[in-house]
């Protein structure tokens, strides 16, 4: 008997009886857009504004990383200009102050290149791709967590679609005892009282069936929101929801989580370019040593014949002997930042494990409570049929046969709980490790 089975026993009779139980409220789920896990997945990294944010991360992280490079390069710089100006001279000829106007033609190229730096550019390249990884563990990170959260949304949506099939499950069970306590009362083997009290059974499960619809239509529309729907989409059940057991020991998983979950991978890339930066800051006490040169033409024609050309090269060193404690407050400054960076790591490493570990609790209780569910199903589905047979005989009374149902109604909504938390757990214990199972 596969997982389902149990839980849609009593809605069997329901369906074979046709019309008993009323359809779902609002669109019928035969009408609604459907989505596969997979799909769904997909479509929410792809319209989810936490992933754009985590991509732009990404990308600003690569940027700084080419401009890191960059700084290997020289600056090269091209000019180029023309001027006209008025001038005034004596002509002796005519004895007179005669205006006019001188122009000129100028262009230029320069270049600078650092050629030491205290290692400065080195520590920032390191820095920057430290920076960069650490920009993709947290993309990795933020895809886990959507990912989870679609999971628990689609899951969300196949698990109210069966409590509904319970709760329509409960108004047959509530309809086979209002009978049975219809035909005893007209041979007179059964009170007013055994009839009202089935009654009250029956008005209580088609209330239950109206909030399983609710519950269902909300899940479905969080569903559709997650994937990008105007409105409510249904969930198909992937083929196989049993428990399946894991790729790795539980000593793997925990030491998975503790070295190679996407947190961590951040957290020790935070605190590479942390030291980066120390690094970096203490190289201010170093000299920098730069080289420049140019070429440059000018001319008092618009021609490239003539004029005079001109070129230079120059090598300088600089130190800043003073510079009010600027060196000191960014070297300390860098020091606690990695400081902080350190205890983070630490910290989510610990986090990991802790979290890992209580994710295969969660999985390893969630599958034993599978076993017991199903054994509780079994065993109220043989107290309800024995109580009836009782009650049949006038050996029990109503009250009896009612809670016989009770029971199994509990039973049957403990079970999809336990399946659908199951799947949850091993859900959230993949995005803490950042890898499938």
């Amino acid at each position: 008997m596969n997982n389902r089975s149990l839980i849609r026993l009593g809605v069997l009779g329901a369906l074979a009886m046709g019309g008993l139980v009323p359809a779902p409220r609002g669109v019928a789920a035969q009408e609604l857009p459907q989505v596969r896990l997979d799909e769904a997945i997909e479509r929410a990294l792809q319209r989810s504004p936490q992933m754009a944010q985590a991509a732009q991360s990404v990308d600003n992280a690569q940027e700084s990383y080419r401009s890191s490079l960059g700084q290997f390069l020289p600056n090269i710089n091209g000019t180029t200009g023309m001027g006209i100006r008025s001038s005034q001279r004596f002509d002796p000829t005519t004895d007179r102050v005669v205006s006019g106007s001188a122009n000129s033609y100028n262009a230029g190229l320069s270049g600078n290149l650092v050629l030491f730096q205290g290692g400065r550019r080195f520590k920032e390249l390191t820095r920057s791709r430290a920076s960069l990884s650490a920009a993709e563990a947290r993309r990795d990170d933020q895809r886990f967590q959507v990912r989870l959260q679609t999971e628990q949304l689609f899951f969300q949506a196949l698990r109210q679609a069966e409590l509904l099939e319970v709760a329509r499950a409960r108004i047959e069970q509530a309809q086979r005892s209002l009978e049975l306590t219809r035909t005893r009362a007209q041979v007179g083997e059964a009170t007013r009282s055994d009839t009202l009290r089935a009654r009250l059974e029956l008005v209580n499960a088609r209330q239950a069936v109206l909030e399983a619809e609710t519950a269902l239509r909300n899940a479905r529309f969080a569903l559709g929101r997650q994937i990008g729907e105007r409105g409510p989409v249904d969930a198909v059940p992937p083929d196989d929801l049993d428990p399946r057991p894991l790729a790795l020991t539980e000593e793997e998983i925990l030491a998975l989580a503790e070295a190679q979950s996407p947190g961590v991978i951040a957290a020790e890339a935070s605190t590479r370019a942390a030291a980066a930066a120390v690094s970096s800051a203490k190289t201010q006490w170093l000299p920098t040593i730069s080289a420049s040169s140019g070429y440059s033409w000018a001319n008092q024609q618009a021609s490239f014949s003539g004029g005079t050309t001109s070129w230079n090269i120059n090598f300088s060193l600089s130190y800043p002997l003073f510079n009010r404690f600027q060196r000191e407050t960014g070297i300390a400054n860098a020091q606690y930042a990695l400081r902080v960076a350190r205890l983070q790591e630490d910290d989510e490493r610990l986090a990991a494990r802790q979290e890992a570990d209580a994710a295969l609790r969660n999985l390893e209780t969630a599958e034993r409570a599978i076993d017991i569910a199903r054994e509780a199903v079994a065993v109220a589905e043989e107290d309800l049929r024995v109580v009836r047979e009782r009650y049949q005989v006038n050996v029990a009374i109503i009250l009896d046969v009612i809670t016989s149902q009770i029971a199994l109604d509990q039973a049957r909504v403990d079970l999809v709980q336990a399946r659908y938390d199951y799947l949850l757990a091993r859900a959230e214990l993949e995005a803490i490790l950042g890898r499938e199972l």
